[in-house]
């Protein structure tokens, strides 16, 4: 077995290779995962707190007034917003009435969630109703008009749509932009929807814009951008008290790949906004969660077709759907660093579809069947993305403290 081995670009305290194991949280992967019988994610309970605070310490160098809610549906395991609830220091983003009832259940205060949306249907209105102190934010006049319905004279939030969209690597698949979507309300409705909240009894005192998810630094012109255009909504609404900006700031994913800068996002933030005296809303999710996560995968097979060399997996990406539907790149680490020459392999699912590869034609050290590979950055949008389909389904979650 290989006992030294050159560091790897996703290696840090918490995750790296010891004597030739890959190690998480000071666990040994691989034993770990020998002690369940469905394919398993890891999430280090740290992890999601310290990027929180690193996003906070920007915010905070900038004299940027802010408040922080983590965005839920990137990974709902109660474990880990128990832990983020017990930190205290977060709010949380919800954006069905599940979610909410979720966070609820975890013990964050109606004040520290924020709700946004879309499709509301009257029993959710009724639900907002009748827990005032949620901060809600409206997507479409049909949200607005139910919120009013009930006469709860509360403040509300606008989500609006710039028209602009961002997003990892440019990736069209995660901007909202070059083509009408149906999330927020577009500047030429905007008039109107402030016009019907007032005769509802409510009061805009909120703006909320998502623009898309995985921006690095390249894509920091463009955040621009998209903080001109809310600034723009934000001079047509006297009053306005705060600007949430949603999430979308991301993680590495390849070796190429930088840390986003967060001291040059916030210098962003505050020379766009200071302006107006607002306070500034973050809803992370992915950044917080993303490379917190792992799911650990056992060897099934390992077989040449033609000129590919195959090595099947006990999991599909019905677990993770990111690399199949957003080709999103998915780093693959193998829990044991056998002694030979790496060669390349194409990692596959068990899923019954052809588009059901975790990794094609990448450099891996040798693998044997019976091994365990950890699927890096599946923290966020992986378990709470995934379906029952080919019912293969099952797997477990474990919070490491």
């Amino acid at each position: 077995m290989v006992t030294q081995v050159e560091s790897h670009w996703w290696a840090r305290d918490h995750l790296g290779y010891r004597d030739g194991r890959l190690a998480f949280c000071g666990r040994d992967v691989a034993q770990t995962a020998a002690t369940f019988a469905e394919p398993l994610f890891m999430y280090d309970a740290q992890r999601p707190i310290e990027k929180l605070r690193s996003i906070e310490r920007a915010l905070n160098r900038h004299a940027v007034r802010h408040r922080l809610f983590y965005a839920m549906k990137a990974n709902r395991f109660a474990p880990l917003l128990c832990a983020l609830r017990a930190d205290g220091r977060y709010g949380v983003d919800a954006c069905s009435p599940e979610e909410l009832r979720e966070a609820l259940a975890c013990g964050f205060a109606p004040s520290q969630i924020s709700y946004t949306s879309h499709g509301m249907a009257p029993d959710e209105a009724a639900l907002l109703a009748a827990l005032p102190e949620v901060l809600v934010n409206c997507d479409t006049l049909a949200a607005v008009r139910m919120m009013g319905a009930y006469g709860t004279r509360r403040e509300i939030g606008l989500r609006i749509n710039p028209g602009l969209g961002i997003g990892y690597g440019n990736n069209e698949r995660l901007l909202y932009a070059g083509r009408t979507t149906k999330f927020g309300i577009y500047r030429e409705q905007f008039d109107e929807a402030i016009a019907l909240a007032r005769e509802s009894g409510l009061a805009v005192t909120r703006l909320h814009c998502h623009a898309g998810c995985g921006y690095l630094d390249a894509q920091l012109r463009a955040f621009e951008a998209v903080l001109d255009a809310v600034c723009d909504f934000a001079d047509a609404l006297p009053g306005i008290r705060e600007i949430n900006l949603g999430g979308g700031l991301g993680v590495p994913h390849r070796a190429a790949d930088k840390p986003l800068d967060l001291d040059a996002w916030a210098a962003v933030i505050a020379l766009r906004t200071r302006r107006l005296g607002v306070t500034i809303a973050v809803e992370p999710g992915d950044f917080v969660v993303k490379d917190a996560g792992l799911l650990v995968l056992q060897v099934n097979y390992i077989e040449k077709k033609r000129d590919v060399v195959f090595a099947g997996l006990s999991g599909g990406f019905n677990l993770a759907v990111e690399p199949a539907f957003y080709d999103l790149p998915c780093e693959a680490a193998p829990c044991v660093l056998r002694d030979g020459e790496p060669s390349r392999v194409t990692l596959a699912g068990n899923i019954n579809e052809a588009l059901d590869l975790w990794a094609s034609d990448v450099m891996l050290p040798p693998l044997t069947t019976g091994d365990y590979v950890a699927l890096l950055n599946a923290g966020g949008y992986a378990a709470s993305m995934s379906s029952n389909h080919c019912m293969r389904g099952r797997f477990r979650e474990m919070l490491l403290c």
